[in-house]
């Protein structure tokens, strides 16, 4: 999806899909609508398998040579829920430490390598059972998948499960930064990110070349609709947005009703509608 001039592609990434069924139902009700153009899958989650059937018709087979309409991709969870293997770093109730725990524990070397890379494969192993072909690309929950030793992981196993996938990279330029809102956890994300663009290129994978999507998650409407339009600012060729919009009220989702809010906004047209609209008044 191209600008007038033919220099920015815009992804338009919904988050989360399997979390929960009225989630992913929300998330299928957008991209049939045309409204976002992309669905990460957590196929660690219990409703995964039957959620993954309201993707039939949505994205491709796998096997097409041309771009599909909506990209289906894996959502890994290596943070904040229950995995698919036994960690050994998993807390009493199964789930596993949140994202800024498991950032220490990854940059203090504390991980089990094998046991995490036995996660990951498990994962993709899932996401294909259900869908029966490979992720069009790969990103992490809380963007888990840049920290050091997680991310070795990651490209390897993308470069065996999906070799043609491209993966989320949550780092950006600090002159497009500093023109969308909510730069401090931009920053963050691209401090934790930085040398991922590298080793991606080194292992042959494609990549987002700009992002943005951060907020506060509040859940007021006019603020997210405000906000919206400025994510798309200061694009760069390949430019990756995320979102999370959905239903309900899941227990221990602390941006529930953001959710909500998002979806509610971003079902009010479809992407390229958007699109032209935002070129219009720029």
């Amino acid at each position: 999806m191209k600008n007038p001039k033919g220099l920015s592609s815009y992804t338009l990434c919904a988050d989360d899909f399997a979390l929960s069924t009225p989630i992913s139902e929300t998330i299928a009700q957008l991209a049939v609508k045309g409204c976002i153009n992309a669905i990460s899958c957590m196929a660690t989650m219990p409703s995964w398998p039957g959620d993954a059937r309201l993707l039939c018709g949505i994205g491709g087979d796998g096997g097409a040579q041309k771009p599909r309409a909506v990209e289906v991709g894996l959502h890994l969870v290596l943070a904040g829920e229950q995995p698919l293997t036994r960690l050994s770093w998993q807390r009493p109730d199964g789930r596993l430490p949140g994202a800024d725990e498991t950032m220490m524990l990854a940059y203090g070397g504390q991980l089990d390598l094998d046991q995490l890379s036995r996660e990951i494969e498990a994962q993709f192993v899932a996401f294909i059972t259900a869908r029966g072909h490979a992720p069009d690309f790969v990103d992490a929950h809380q963007h888990v998948h840049v920290f050091p030793g997680i991310r070795e992981i990651v490209i390897a196993a993308a470069r065996r499960h999906a070799p043609g996938a491209w993966m989320r990279n949550p780092a950006d330029g600090v002159g497009a930064m500093l023109k969308r809102p909510f730069r401090g956890k931009a920053f963050g994300s691209t401090l934790h990110a930085r040398g991922l663009g590298k080793a991606l290129k080194r292992a042959g994978i494609a990549a987002n070349d700009s992002f943005a999507g951060h907020y506060d998650y509040r859940g007021d409407e006019s603020d997210f609709a405000a906000l919206l339009p400025r994510f798309f600012h200061a694009a760069g060729r390949r430019h990756l947005i995320m979102c999370h919009p959905g239903a309900g009220h899941l227990e221990e989702d602390g941006i529930a009703r953001a959710r909500i809010v998002e979806a509610a906004v971003i079902g009010q047209m479809p992407l390229t509608e958007r699109l032209a609209e935002l070129r219009a008044t720029s």
